[in-house]
This record gives C-alpha cells, sequence and structure tokens, in this order.
C-alpha cells in the first residue's frame, strides 16, 4: 500500500516559544497558520521541512483534547503522524480495517475532493493516527492542511530537507505496532530495537516506553545536511542537544 509520512504534529503549551526554535535549528519560517482551529479552543502554525510538515498546536482555553494531553503526557510532546495516501479506495480500505479491529473514528472532514480521516488516540496508543486522501494526489505538493500550495514559497532546506521516521513508545511495543499495521495493511519489519511499520517515504518505529511519559510519539527523524549548524543552532536557542540528537517541545529530534 502508498502511504506517505507527510506531516507531523506536537502540542505546546506556548505557540510562538516552539515555533521560534525550530526555525532557529532549521531555519524554516512559519508557512502557515490554519484559522480554523480556533473552534477547537486551539491556535497552531506550521513549518514545511522539505515537502513536509512540522505542525505545533496550543491550547488558548480551558478543556481541550489538546490541554487534556499536555496533562496526561506531563508538558509538551508528539501529538499526531498524518499520511497522505493516493486515492479514495486506499483511505476506504484503511478505515474498514480499523473498524475490523475495534478502531473509533475520531473526526473527520470532507476537504475539497479529498478526506480527513483521524483515529482516536485511546485505540492507537496516545497519538491520533491521520490519513487523508488529497486530490490531485501531489506528495511533494498540494496539501489543504498547510493551506494549499503557497507553503512552497517557505521552503528552506539549506539545513534539512525532510521527515524519515516518526517513533511512537508504547509499554507494549509489539501489540501496538501490529494494531497500526493492521490499519494500513503493511506488514511489520523488525530491527533490534524496534518494531517498523515501512512508509513510501519512510517508516514508524514503535520502541519500549523508557521514560514516565506514557504511550505516545517520543521521536522524529529528520534528514539533514548541516547536523553541525543544527546542533550549534539549537544549543544557542537552549535546547538539550547530543551529537546526533536534539530534544524540543518535549519530542527527540534525531538528526540522521
Amino acid at each position: 500500500m502508498e502511504l506517505y509520512l507527510r506531516q507531523i504534529a506536537l502540542v505546546a503549551n506556548g505557540l510562538e516559544p516552539a515555533m521560534g526554535q525550530l526555525n532557529a535549528m532549521f531555519g524554516t519560517p512559519v508557512c502557515y497558520r490554519d484559522d480554523g482551529v480556533a473552534k477547537f479552543g486551539l491556535e497552531n502554525a506550521l513549518s514545511a521541512i522539505g515537502s513536509q510538515f512540522i505542525e505545533i498546536v496550543a491550547p488558548t482555553e480551558e478543556g481541550t483534547a489538546a490541554g487534556r494531553y499536555l496533562d496526561r503526557r506531563k508538558g509538551d510532546g508528539g501529538y499526531m503522524v498524518i499520511l497522505q495516501c493516493p486515492d479514495r479506495d486506499t483511505q476506504n480500505a484503511c478505515e474498514q480495517n480499523a473498524a475490523d479491529n475495534d478502531i473509533r473514528i475520531a473526526w473527520q472532514r470532507e476537504e475539497g475532493k479529498g478526506r480527513i480521516m483521524q483515529l482516536h488516540p485511546a485505540d492507537t496508543g496516545g497519538t491520533f493516527f491521520e490519513i487523508d486522501h488529497v486530490h490531485p494526489f501531489e506528495p511533494e505538493g498540494l496539501w489543504p492542511p498547510a493551506g494549499g500550495n503557497g507553503w512552497q514559497s517557505q521552503i528552506n532546506i539549506n539545513v534539512a530537507t525532510g521527515i524519515t521516521a516518526a517513533e511512537i513508545q508504547s509499554p507494549k511495543p509489539q501489540e501496538l505496532a501490529e494494531r497500526w499495521s493492521a490499519i494500513v495493511g503493511i506488514p511489520l519489519e523488525k530491527s533490534l530495537t524496534a518494531y517498523v511499520l515501512p512508509l513510501t517515504n519512510g517508516e514508524i518505529r514503535f520502541v519500549s516506553a523508557l521514560d514516565s511519559r506514557g504511550e505516545g510519539l517520543s521521536a522524529i527523524d529528520i534528514k539533514v545536511i548541516r547536523k553541525t549548524k543544527a546542533i550549534f543552532s539549537a544549543r544557542a536557542a537552549g535546547l538539550k542537544t547530543t551529537d546526533d540528537q536534539v530534544t524540543w517541545c518535549g519530542l527527540h529530534i534525531n538528526l540522521v
């Protein structure tokens, strides 16, 4: 099945500080803000990493799902993994697979000639799993969640060129990996440390939870061509770093 990793979403207590740190690391300005999320008690901003996106949402009022997520995960952190599929048939197959495995749809909406389909995090290991169909299918182009095509003028690939993996931690990583595999109909692979769900342009890894934050999106891999600059800029922005990793907005970014 052809599925593309297109967007990663995080939730934060403060939107602008987190976006400023991301821009400092990779030189990626905000490419889109969606005023429509205000109806959910949120504000958001997206930055393009090549033809993929990192989004941050932040609650603007009490009692939001994002606010409850911040409480459950004990602060900022990963929130959503968003895939793009080539056609409605593929999306319908994933929807049927989800239903066959008692996985609920949390929210869906028609988007022009496409559709957004978001699965319930209580059924997918504390992380929203979204599979979107957009027509025309352009895995490096049109993307309505980023405003259509206008985001392309804000691409900067001088440091970072793409997102190659998402990593989800769980006390039962094999069980959770098998659940996601059943949704998309793609067999799992196994590495020394993870169960791996291969995608057309990357992978989703499922690993054992080694901290007290519970299940959820804990890391992403970003392909960089200037690792030293990214590390230096992250340190200057006050972020914790190692030789190959930055901890930002409650998420580990592996620089690959």
